[in-house]
């Protein structure tokens, strides 16, 4: 790197080594760097500028990191990262393949770029982090006010957050804080399914499902060791042996050694029946998942009657009351043994 007649090259890169490779043209010029010497190392593709006046002091694409670093300071005091960019810092989802967002002061005026949004806000949440970052409660709930979020995002951001801590009390406590929220009743809901033990979308999908057809209650997120192997199920009429595993992979084909294990550890250990579910049973097929959950417990021994959700559910074509009215003829929803 050709020498600034009065740059310190030694500081000028222990500087970009504590932030991610990023560097800002006042932080430069303080350490001796001219206009001319920035300009060059563009020019020269040794650095790359990211922003106006910030710069990413190595070749090569930007890290995620390096590109949140450049957004905090090229919007400058007070901004924090938030909404999805605050979910991945926080580790709350596992992707993030859009633009950084930074949420700043109202007061300021900062302009979006290409693959940065900003965001202002009169009063700007407490901020966590080397990387100035919304709070969890606070990222849930911006995330949960964007018109494109979904359901699904938003009960699988509170099932990850509660999983690391106990409860989402923190979330409906900022909830109450927060004047409007396009979204209040939605979150409120999720979040009481997640305080019974709901931790994903699919299992949100299958619990639904059961509650509609009026299955008994079943015990979540049941936490044991069984054949010197800890298991947790996702459901578990515990009264009638039967366990429910949702697989939320969506691509998987098939299960793992230690679904396989632990599955044959629940029927050898204390004769539990594993059923085991994925998204195509319960998005296509859910009535017909009801179904086949609700003959196994009537075999094993629920005297309960499960409810057709409506003329067309296949559960209203079997007679629960005859002599064969557990027994497996064919399946009603067509598809769920290829799903």
């Amino acid at each position: 790197m050709p020498r600034s007649p009065n740059v310190d090259l030694r500081r000028v890169r222990n500087l970009a080594g504590k932030q991610d490779g990023v560097l800002t043209r006042g932080e430069l010029l303080g350490l001796g760097a001219t206009p001319d010497w920035m300009a060059r190392q563009v020019r020269l593709r040794r650095w790359c500028r990211l922003y106006p006046g910030v710069y990413l002091a190595r070749p090569g694409p930007p890290s995620w990191r390096a590109r949140a670093r450049a957004a905090l300071l090229y919007a400058g005091d007070g901004a924090v990262l938030s909404h999805r960019s605050a979910a991945y810092r926080r580790e709350l989802t596992d992707r993030h393949t859009g633009p950084i967002e930074v949420l700043v002061p109202h007061a300021r005026r900062v302009t979006s770029r290409p693959g940065l949004v900003v965001r202002r806000r009169e009063k700007v949440p407490d901020s966590w982090g080397n990387l100035r970052t919304t709070n969890p409660a606070d990222t849930i709930l911006d995330i949960a006010d964007l018109p494109d979020a979904g359901e699904d995002e938003i009960l699988g951001l509170l099932g990850r957050y509660v999983r690391s801590r106990e409860d989402a009390d923190d979330v409906l406590a900022t909830l109450r804080r927060r004047r409007r929220h396009r979204r209040r009743a939605l979150v409120e809901e999720l979040c009481a399914e997640v305080g019974e033990g709901v931790e994903s979308p699919l299992e949100l999908r299958y619990h639904r499902g059961a509650r509609r057809h009026g299955l008994p209650r079943a015990s979540l997120q049941v936490r044991e060791v069984l054949d010197g192997l800890y298991v947790r199920a996702d459901a578990r009429y515990e009264k009638f042996g039967v366990r429910i595993e949702l697989d939320g992979r969506r691509y998987h084909d098939a299960k793992t050694d230690d679904d396989i294990w632990r599955d044959n550890a629940a029927g050898v250990a204390v004769g539990d029946l594993t059923l085991r579910y994925r998204w195509l049973h319960l998005v296509r097929e859910e009535c017909a998942v009801t179904l086949q959950v609700a003959r196994a417990l009537r075999l094993r021994g629920w005297t309960g009657l499960p409810t057709p959700c409506g003329p067309a559910c296949p559960v209203a074509r079997i007679d629960w009351r005859g002599r064969g009215s557990v027994a497996d003829r064919g399946t009603p929803g067509g598809n769920i043994g290829q799903a």
